[in-house]
């Protein structure tokens, strides 16, 4: 019976032993496994709202030839200093939309060139001034290169008025050489009075056709223009 209980000790110790050491490894495998699980449902959730969120997608829109665009210049523009082919700058005046989608904002830049430009002669001839605009700039940023009909003017004709002031100046000078010299007076007085006439319609006859800064003007395209829009 000594026997026995002398060799059975020792068994109890080492299988008490085994199962301490057992016990850690165990919860240590359940505890990762669990882990592991919540980690797997998080990131099929993070998937799933990934596939959920609506996606950006570049559309490709067409501006029809005849659209309008109301334009701001940004800068002066006069027909007594400007030359043909000059750029000049502004910004939409109001948003550009085709079939319901806004395609550039207002204040979206734009940019053109002056096609045709006159100073006002001296007597006889008006300014003329001819502008198309060249590119806009579209939601998110993209240049587009366009081509628009021309906004034109030409000056007032002012012939007739330097006629009058012509006339008018030959009247006064022969009046006053009449008081002075009779007829031979009149009719000299009438050549110096027309001449001053000439001179006055010459200094003042110069009519500019001038664009101040943020002067409206509408153009229209001319032929149509692709824009890609994301929706």
């Amino acid at each position: 019976m000594r026997k026995h209980s002398t060799w059975m000790a020792p068994a109890i110790c080492l299988l008490a032993a085994f199962l301490m050491s057992c016990g850690p490894s165990t919860n240590q495998t359940e505890t990762e496994t669990t882990e592991t699980g919540a980690t797997g449902a998080a990131g099929s959730r993070g998937a799933a709202a990934k596939k959920a969120a609506p996606q950006s997608v570049s559309v490709s829109m067409t501006v029809p030839a005849g659209t309008e665009l109301a334009v701001r210049l940004g800068q002066e523009i006069s027909s007594g200093t400007a030359s043909d082919g000059a750029a000049f700058e502004g910004t939409l005046a109001s948003a550009l939309v085709v079939n319901g989608t806004e395609v550039a904002a207002v204040g979206s830049a734009v940019t053109g060139t002056v096609t045709h430009a006159v100073s006002s002669g001296r007597l006889n001839r008006p300014a003329e001034l001819a502008l198309v605009l060249t590119s806009f700039t579209a939601q998110g940023g993209e240049k587009i290169d366009i081509s628009t009909t021309a906004w034109e003017m030409k000056g007032e004709s002012h012939k007739k008025r330097n006629i009058e002031m012509i006339g008018g100046g030959g009247a006064a000078g022969a009046v006053i050489g009449a008081l002075t010299g009779g007829k031979k007076g009149a009719a000299i007085g009438g050549a110096v009075g027309a001449g001053a006439g000439t001179g006055v319609a010459a200094v003042t006859g110069k009519k500019e056709i001038v664009l101040a800064p943020e002067t409206k003007l509408t153009f229209k395209l001319s032929s149509p223009a692709t824009v890609s829009i994301r929706k």
